[in-house]
């Protein structure tokens, strides 16, 4: 499988180097050159590629905006001996993880995978694998990224990318509509997806009436097992007819389409409709934010603690790639809801904890890139957010500056004091130890990372909102991306 690792467009003098992640595949793998993304097909990919080719099926997925677009480049760009072919897909704007992502999300990335096994079909091949992270969000959108995924599909043969779809799709899908949408974070630790057999043991045992889910989660659990007790027999593979796995196909999909998760009873999933904010502050607020970014054009912005996406939207609604994170998975529930009702191709809502943001992990600790190195974004939203890190998490106010001057050298941010209402329902269950959250310990403990640009206060409120710069970033002339 290989993962293309697009995020910023990069310096152009960055020296030629192989994507971390992009070794598993014997078939080829993705470099950078020159500031450029690009794919080497290996000879061994040769048959495949030239099928994939022939047939259509490329052109067919890319018109239908399935398959990340890519042209063919001279074979001098190749970076290592036994190029077939070198390919420049289109970079994306940022890669997200699965466990990131709302449960819609993945539900619409596993029918994404579905119908293009169904297009493959169609075209006389078939995905050779059926990765979580062979998926990425781009223009407001599911889109696979891994353009070497399909084999020529052998008449009969079994579909071999069933068990890891089951295990990237369905396992966590169910689990997350009929257990606990936080299970999604089991991605975290099984790279491989969701195993089965665990899956299984933690769905409710109604689910054994779902014909899909008792089909291929539990009865298929089972069946791994048991082979697993026998190491000396191999797992036996049934002959599938074409019709017959049309017919898997349709069953997984319309097993996925009734599985569904209401975005209520989370903590912040009704922020707005739920704050001490007057009509009046929210409007002050909004132009403010709004007359911050004018200010300093970003090329990209990443909204930390972004709920719904209401502030997001000042920056996506300029064309501007905006990721909106927020701890909460009703909130990105219903912001990716809304940016689908509405076609928004710039935002892209996902879940992240920012006491505990998205590590590097994967083999040797570099096949996944960690929040910080898929940075950094040209501006940076924290807005409500900084009393709940250094009240209700303890981490000192120097420490929160710090991480987020890695993350960005422009940063919007707003100062909650403790006569507001939402810091006085913080500390109603705990001793006040925090003597420097006051607005001047706040500005002091950022004074060393960044310059105060603005400070505006909050009309309505006694919220203050800052525009910040990276202290130093102006002089050493940053360039966003990695």
């Amino acid at each position: 499988m290989l993962q293309l690792g697009g995020f910023n467009e990069a310096p152009a003098n960055r020296p030629m180097r192989r994507e971390p992640a992009s070794f598993r595949d014997p078939s080829g793998f993705i470099f950078e050159r020159e500031g450029h993304l690009l794919r080497q097909v290996g000879a061994l990919y040769r048959a495949d590629y030239d099928r994939a080719v022939a047939s259509g099926l490329y052109t067919t997925l890319i018109e239908r905006a399935l398959l990340i677009p890519h042209e063919e480049r001279p074979l001098e760009e190749a970076m290592a001996p036994g190029a077939y072919r070198v390919l420049r897909p289109e970079r994306l704007r940022f890669v997200s993880y699965p466990f990131e992502w709302a449960f819609s999300q993945l539900r619409d990335a596993a029918l994404l995978t579905l119908d293009v096994q169904k297009l493959a079909l169609d075209h006389g091949m078939a995905l050779k694998d059926a990765s979580a992270y062979n998926v990425q969000f781009h223009r407001g959108r599911p889109i696979l990224v891994d353009t070497l995924s399909f084999e020529v599909y052998r008449e009969g043969a079994p579909w071999v990318a069933y068990r890891q779809f089951c295990q990237h799709f369905l396992a966590p899908l169910a689990l997350m509509a009929r257990r606990d949408i936080r299970l999604s974070q089991l991605f975290r630790i099984f790279v491989d997806g969701v195993p089965l057999d665990l899956a299984r043991s933690l769905l409710p045992r109604r689910t054994w009436l779902r014909p899909t889910l008792a089909m291929h989660l539990h009865l298929h659990a089972g069946a791994q097992r048991r082979y697993s007790d026998r190491p000396g027999r191999a797992v036996r593979t049934a002959r599938l007819s074409p019709s017959a796995l049309r017919a898997l196909l349709e069953n997984l999909k319309s097993g996925i389409e009734v599985l569904s998760w209401k975005p209520a009873g989370t903590e912040w999933g009704d922020y707005y409709a739920d704050t001490n904010y007057t009509s009046e502050a929210a409007d002050r607020k909004q132009a403010l934010v709004q007359a911050m970014l004018e200010e300093v054009a970003p090329a990209s912005v990443w909204d930390l603690g972004a709920n719904t996406g209401r502030f997001s939207r000042l920056a996506s609604s300029r064309g501007i790639p905006t990721v909106a994170f927020d701890i909460d998975p009703a909130a990105v529930e219903k912001n990716y809801r809304e940016c689908v009702r509405t076609g928004n191709e710039h935002e892209l809502p996902l879940v992240l904890d920012l006491t505990n943001p998205s590590p590097a992990f994967g083999w040797a600790g570099t096949e996944r890139r960690s929040l910080e190195e898929r940075g950094p974004a040209g501006a940076v939203l924290a807005l409500a957010i900084v009393h709940h890190l250094a009240i209700s998490n303890n981490v000192p106010l120097d420490q929160v500056a710090g991480y987020l001057a890695r993350l960005t050298s422009n940063l919007i941010i707003e100062f909650v004091p403790k006569s507001d209402s939402q810091v006085q329902r913080l500390l109603a269950s705990r001793v006040d130890v925090f003597p420097d959250y006051t607005r001047t310990g706040f500005e002091a403990a950022f004074g060393p990372h960044f310059s105060i640009r603005r400070s505006e206060p909050i009309a309505g409120s006694d919220r203050v909102l800052y525009l910040m710069q990276r202290s130093g970033s102006a002089d050493r002339g940053d360039v966003e991306g990695r």
